[in-house]
């Protein structure tokens, strides 16, 4: 697939401080892509040098082999931000409309109502009386205006219930099928990992891994084995077994943390345990997070950056 966006040793410093520190990353047409990272990780100025709002201090960025700030490109880009700022004294028909005349091929009135959830009583509000929630779906629909092929989206999940999360992302998926890049920031790490088919986390400025929620997890946490006993047997019995790291037993339920799930599955089989329901999960995003925000330098970066660039 066609690389569309690309950051080449891109550094960002604000008044002698570096925001972001020499990353280098390309994303391909048609992917899904979370950022993470903690507040301050540099995640949004990133986002925000991607979509040409700022320059870099150091590097290059290029989207469509461009530079972002170039017409042809911005006529290609949607962007919602996490600050909810929207032109005061105008209709929300009135603004959209406004956004649309600027593209060439823009979304309909009535595909954008569909894919926002904007009540069509809003159309003729004045956006200043709109709700903080209504805000948000307009700047939606306005990143969305133009029928962009790539979507950069900063938090866009804030402050939405449980519910209307659920139907952004829906949305969003159905985006991405239509061919559509997404490029996002989130902080809930369930999201990212349901949602996105590459993370790309940074810390302090730096890209410190780079793959499917799958392959992080996979190379950064412990997998578990999970199962139901048929017949009873102790902890004690368990924190014995080769492998085991740490045991977790709910009445007949059990989840034991390896260090290596095969061998422990071997070893599980060769004891003819009396168990069924035998099923083996990865650790979560959560613990591959915390791994990376707290401790960059103690992980062997060729460990984290994988095959998905």
């Amino acid at each position: 697939m066609e690389t569309i966006v690309e950051l080449r040793h891109v550094t960002k410093e604000f008044q002698g401080k570096k925001a972001v520190h020499d990353i280098s990353f390309s994303i391909k047409c048609g992917e899904m892509v979370a950022i993470l990272g903690a507040n301050g990780a540099g995640k949004t100025t990133a986002m925000r040098m991607m979509l040409g709002l700022i320059k870099p201090t150091r590097g290059t960025i290029s989207l469509f082999h461009k530079n972002p700030r170039q017409k042809e490109v911005l006529e290609k880009v949607g962007g919602m931000l996490q600050e909810v700022s929207v032109m005061d004294s105008l209709k929300v028909k009135e603004l959209i409309q406004l956004v649309q005349s600027y593209y060439q091929s823009p979304l309909a009135l009535s595909t954008l109502l569909e894919l926002t959830g904007l009540q069509e009583e809003a159309w003729n509000q004045r956006t200043e009386k709109l709700s903080g929630g209504q805000k948000r779906r307009l700047n939606f629909a306005l990143a969305l205006a133009g029928n962009p092929d790539l979507l950069f989206l900063d938090e866009p999940t804030v402050g939405m219930d449980v519910t209307s999360r659920e139907q952004f992302w829906q949305k969003i998926k159905e985006l991405n099928r239509q061919g559509k890049t997404i490029l996002f920031t989130t902080h809930y790490l369930q999201e990212a990992d349901e949602v996105a088919e590459r993370i790309i986390m940074i810390n302090k400025g730096e890209v410190v891994g780079d793959g499917t929620p799958a392959q992080l997890k996979e190379k950064l946490t412990k997998p578990r084995v999970m199962f139901q006993e048929k017949s009873p047997y102790s902890l004690k019995f368990y924190r014995e077994l080769p492998y085991v790291v740490d045991v977790q037993k709910e009445k007949e339920k059990v989840m034991l943390t390896a260090t290596n799930s095969d061998q422990l599955l071997q070893e599980l089989f060769d004891r003819q345990l009396d168990i069924q329901h035998i099923e083996v999960k990865l650790g979560r995003l959560e613990e591959v997070f915390s791994q990376l925000m707290e401790d960059t330098k103690g992980v062997n970066e060729n460990e984290i950056f994988l095959d998905a660039k």
